[in-house]
């Protein structure tokens, strides 16, 4: 049975909905949750394939959060290794910082649901093509990254260009979030740090809004990233058959 490493950074920012889909294709996970254990050193090279998901902080905080540089330095182990990574949101972010890429303080920050259009590279790309042309996605960021040398540019926003690459055959980053269902939607809009935040920077979030957009958009976003995320899941490869009892699984 194959596991799969997933590095999660705050309790209101989990798999989502790429949860259940990987346990159904029998594979095991293992999480390392930085802000529980932000000590730990997790040995990379023990799993088939790295999941990086979002969180509040940003990759300049790693000045004082020595995870993030723990993080980048198992990143890069695992492009080393040529096993396949996905990075989501702040997971992208430390993805293209370790490819090279600068990452940086969008003007405004994309909350809510926004329209991704795909490059051409995006429409042909082997695990995003499902996405068609167009997609209605989730958004919740204010950085974002370049995408970085070498890499495929795969989907833009009108209000963010890079939203999406495919480093070498098997590595991606993803600035929006693919992985959400509407309760954990909901879990954000009710998170009075998130909300502060915006209102901070000047940008507060038209929360009846969003939820609105919710009702309509997240079915159709759902069906879309199951697709997708199956097809990253097809480059992990298929876990060995076992012929003894199952095993509980990691948390």
């Amino acid at each position: 049975m194959s596991r799969i490493l997933v590095f999660q950074h705050v309790a209101a920012e989990p798999l989502g909905t790429l949860d259940p889909l990987i346990r159904r294709r029998g594979h095991r996970i293992r999480f390392k949750n930085f802000e529980r254990h932000p000590d730990t050193q997790p040995n990379v090279e023990r799993y088939r394939g790295l999941i990086v998901l979002g969180g509040p902080m940003n990759v300049e905080d790693h000045t004082h959060r020595e995870h993030l540089l723990t993080e980048m330095r198992a990143i890069e182990r695992m492009l080393e290794l040529g096993r396949p990574v996905l990075g989501i949101c702040l997971g992208a972010q430390l993805l293209a910082h370790v490819l090279g890429a600068p990452v940086r303080r969008h003007p405004t920050p994309e909350v809510g649901w926004h329209r991704l259009q795909l490059t051409d590279e995006g429409k042909a790309d082997p695990v995003l093509a499902p996405l068609g042309d167009e997609a209605p996605v989730f958004q919740w960021h204010h950085y974002s990254f370049q995408v970085p040398p070498g890499a495929v540019h795969l989907a833009r926003t009108d209000g963010c260009e890079p939203q999406a690459f495919r480093h070498g055959d098997n590595v991606y980053g993803l600035q929006f979030h693919p992985e959400v269902d509407q309760p954990l939607i909901e879990r954000w809009l009710g998170n009075a740090a998130y909300l502060r935040e915006l209102v901070d920077q000047g940008h507060a979030a038209d929360v009846d809004r969003i939820r609105a957009q919710t009702v309509t958009q997240v079915q159709a976003m759902q069906l879309q990233a199951d697709a997708i995320f199956n097809r990253f899941l097809d480059l992990v490869g298929r876990p060995q058959r076992r012929h003894t009892l199952p095993s509980r699984e990691w948390t």
